[in-house]
């Protein structure tokens, strides 16, 4: 059975348990108020994804980079990356935004053809600049709130809104259905891999989260909501943590 027909439904089981849950308000939001109501089973989550994180994860992303030389992680990274942009794409259309979504496919193109299918940037070189966006902040957008927090098996942290966005973007990235792709749910793998680099690169930081911080469930609840906040431009600048730049001293 194909990962794409699997995945899809352990998303919309974790969108389904935290719909209806008590919801922050704008002001709320602005406050940094945490509506977290079903903690105790996020809490629970979070020791299973550390379980997974410990004795799988951690030591393949480890085992990752110390063998693949850095500049080939990047390139997987930037594989993953080019492969989200026609759903990205799709995603500011969703929001209004053309001309990001033009940046976007341009993005896709330029990278596709003269970067070997991702796995370089020209694009950056030609001053196209990045897209980051989702079905979360589709919804967003469209002036759904961001729900109760929630801590999803192997994805962690997230909102009522962005697990529902999770289901949203693994259906609407046209890549998943194109006919000629060399292998089926590449964009997945690709996703995955790219993953793995990130945990291998930023280990340190990654494991003083998880395992050096007195509460890593709170810590981890709390960066992820204050730098979404601040993306979404819910939060001032003053709120947003970059985990990647936090010492074992911040805990």
């Amino acid at each position: 059975m194909k990962m794409r027909a699997i995945l899809p439904a352990l998303f919309l089981v974790a969108a389904t348990l935290v719909s209806g849950c008590a919801k922050p308000t704008g002001e709320q939001i602005a406050e940094g108020t945490i509506a977290d109501p079903h903690e105790q089973r996020n809490r629970a989550v979070h020791e299973f994804n550390r379980g997974v994180d410990r004795f799988a994860f951690r030591p393949a992303a480890k085992g990752y980079v110390a063998i693949v030389p850095p500049d080939m992680v990047t390139s997987f990274g930037l594989f993953a990356e080019n492969l989200s942009m026609p759903g990205q794409a799709v995603n500011s259309v969703l929001q209004g935004n053309f001309k990001q979504a033009g940046i976007a496919l341009s993005r896709f193109a330029i990278n596709s053809i003269l970067g070997i299918g991702g796995l370089g940037d020209p694009a950056s070189d030609f001053n196209v600049p990045r897209v980051d966006t989702n079905f979360g902040e589709t919804l967003h957008v469209w002036g759904v709130g961001e729900g109760s927090y929630v801590e999803l098996p192997f994805f962690g942290p997230s909102t009522a809104r962005d697990a529902t966005g999770l289901v949203v973007d693994f259906f609407t990235n046209p890549i998943g259905y194109a006919k000629n792709n060399p292998a089926d749910n590449i964009d997945v793998y690709a996703e995955i891999v790219r993953r793995l680099g990130d945990r291998g690169t930023y280990s340190d930081t990654v494991d003083s989260i998880l395992y050096e911080s007195a509460d890593s469930y709170a810590q981890a609840r709390l960066i992820y909501l204050q730098n979404r906040r601040f993306e979404l431009g819910q939060a001032s600048e003053n709120a947003e943590i970059d985990p990647f730049e936090l010492s074992t001293e911040g805990f």
